[in-house]
């Protein structure tokens, strides 16, 4: 149950840390931004963006890595099911079928042979 809950988690956290790298700006960004490019509109303002961004993605960041840890200690001491290839040498125990029993002991059973009485 919690290896599937930290999958969730997982894949969540790295759909965030995706989303939120891509909508940071580059370094130099800000000069086109001082001539009036048009940058410094944004949503969370001309400063503050970069303090609430950078910080939720190093968040974000520590959290896949933390979680990255942890899923590979989980994967790690679960025991595998016995493969049946790792002993080539010894005879595979096959699953016998139960005899075969008729359908209803109390119809007699005939055999089929060409009639003779039919004329040529």
């Amino acid at each position: 149950m919690l290896y599937e809950v930290l999958i969730v988690a997982y894949l969540i956290v790295a759909l965030l840390l995706i989303g939120f790298v891509l909508i940071q700006q580059g370094k130099g960004a800000d000069m086109g931004a001082s001539f009036g490019g048009g940058g410094a509109n944004t949503v969370f303002g001309s400063t503050g963006s970069g303090n609430f961004m950078t910080r939720t993605t190093a968040i974000l960041a520590t959290l896949f890595f933390l979680i990255s840890l942890i899923l590979g200690n989980l994967a790690a001491d679960k025991e595998k099911a016995p493969d049946q290839w790792e002993n080539l040498g010894a005879p595979a125990q096959s699953q016998q079928s139960p005899a075969v029993v008729p359908a209803d002991p109390d119809v007699p059973a005939t055999e089929d042979k060409p009639d003779t009485d039919v004329p040529n």
